[in-house]
């Protein structure tokens, strides 16, 4: 089985927290995108987690997580995540945690890079982490970049570098007018983190391969939601790669495998970090109210989090965007205190009514049109089972699932592992 896990909204829908729960009957987890450029947080018996690079499966000590070819690589940021979790006493070894060779690695330059060009930005900066995301991933695509596998094989790589470190000055001086970068410095920083990482290193399109002829179960995990992809997102206010399960298992290194299913992941509410359009959004106290029964605040970054109602119109896009077999729907617990709740079914675009996602300058002249349903204004956190959901909760769930037309099999009713319903 390979199943896909992957975010229907903006990100920051709970992913890391369903991919630890259902990576249970898994053999495997894969992270097939991105960077450290955002945060999983996961809640179980052994303590809070906030994972940027590493799988959410690396909390279960059974499970091998892999570092898919489609990711950026930090490699201090990894050694300290590394570093914070074993000293939290979970196990990373190079037999449960292998990186993908042909990895880029996310460069000191590149975070440089990423913090002059939002600064000459200003106003029109997209709300980026700052963390090197867009400026490696431009690098890899114009040939620039540096492989993981590159670290094996250091008097190669220094070479390289040097001619790397040369053009790279060409932008940061002549475009930002920026002090020049040493080599030396750059090579120190390399030899000091990448050592470490070298045992972890490998060919994971083979690994994989071979594991799924021998049918181990892989579960891929996205970071990230539909709405940050940067061919299918709110461009140009995306991340720099794809976001969605299609992508899953070339991201991961096995192009010659197709996905079985994909569990989508959506919030009770919404919820982005970062600039861009987001038609739904609340403000005032009645986005703080909101923010703060949600704890909505960057797992990345610690950036508070816009936020906002239910956006179908959003959402239906996402779950086709993503091909969602299944949903999950992440923190309606949150919705609790609230005797009514406002729903966005509809968007109103220069006085018409539409309810299909739209890009560009309509999407920025977008309003939203809310419908209000009851709420339920009790605990549910200690809900296990449908029966033993409070009737208005139970109506809200239908009313969702027929909205953007995908089951909703799983409920978060907490942040804790077991708090979750399993939807008849």
């Amino acid at each position: 089985m390979l199943t896909a896990i992957a975010g229907i909204n903006w990100g920051d829908e709970g992913k890391g927290r369903m991919v630890d729960l259902l990576s249970q009957d898994y053999d495997i987890v894969v992270r097939y995108q991105g960077g450290n450029n955002a945060g999983h947080t996961v809640i179980n018996e052994q303590g809070k987690f906030i994972l940027n690079l590493l799988p959410s499966g690396v909390l279960r000590p059974e499970i091998v997580n892999v570092m898919g070819n489609g990711m950026v690589v930090d490699l201090e940021h990894l050694c300290g995540e590394i570093q914070k979790l074993t000293a939290a006493g979970v196990k990373i070894t190079p037999e449960n945690l292998k990186i993908s060779d042909r990895a880029i690695i996310c460069l000191p330059y590149h975070k440089m890079q990423d913090i002059l060009e939002e600064e000459r930005l200003g106003e029109l900066k997209f709300g980026s982490t700052r963390r090197g995301i867009a400026p490696v991933y431009a690098d890899k695509y114009l040939k620039k970049g540096v492989p993981m596998g590159e670290l094996r094989y250091p008097d190669a790589l220094k070479k390289r570098l040097r001619d790397l470190v040369a053009w790279k000055n060409l932008t940061l001086q002549g475009v930002y007018h920026s002090k020049p970068i040493e080599f030396q410095e750059i090579w120190d920083w390399i030899e000091k983190y990448g050592d470490i990482l070298i045992p972890f290193i490998c060919d994971t399109g083979i690994y994989l391969d071979q594991a799924i002829k021998n049918e181990k179960r892989v579960m891929f995990e996205a970071q990230l939601g539909a709405l940050r992809d940067i061919d299918f997102g709110i461009y140009p206010y995306t991340t720099s790669s794809s976001t969605i399960a299609a992508y899953a298992p070339i991201g991961a290194g096995i192009p010659n495998h197709k996905l079985t299913n994909t569990i989508g992941i959506m919030k009770a509410y919404s919820s982005c970090v970062g600039e861009g359009p987001f038609t739904c959004e609340y403000h005032g106290q009645q986005a703080e109210t909101l923010r703060e029964a949600g704890a909505e605040y960057g797992a990345a970054t610690g950036r508070p989090r816009r936020v906002g109602p239910f956006d179908v119109v959003a959402s239906k896009y996402g779950v086709r965007i993503q091909g969602a077999d299944l949903l999950a729907l992440t923190k309606l617990d949150v919705l609790s205190g609230f005797e009514t709740l406002q729903v966005c079914t509809a968007y109103e675009i220069n006085g018409e009514i539409t309810k299909d996602f739209p890009v560009g300058a309509p999407l920025d002249a977008a309003k939203p049109v809310f419908e209000t349903v009851e709420g339920w204004n009790c605990d549910i956190t200690g809900c296990r089972a449908a029966a033993e959901l409070p009737a208005a909760a139970m109506a809200y769930i239908r009313f969702l699932e027929e909205q953007v037309g995908c089951k909703i099999k799983y409920v978060s009713v907490g942040a804790e592992r077991d708090q979750y319903v399993v939807m008849d």
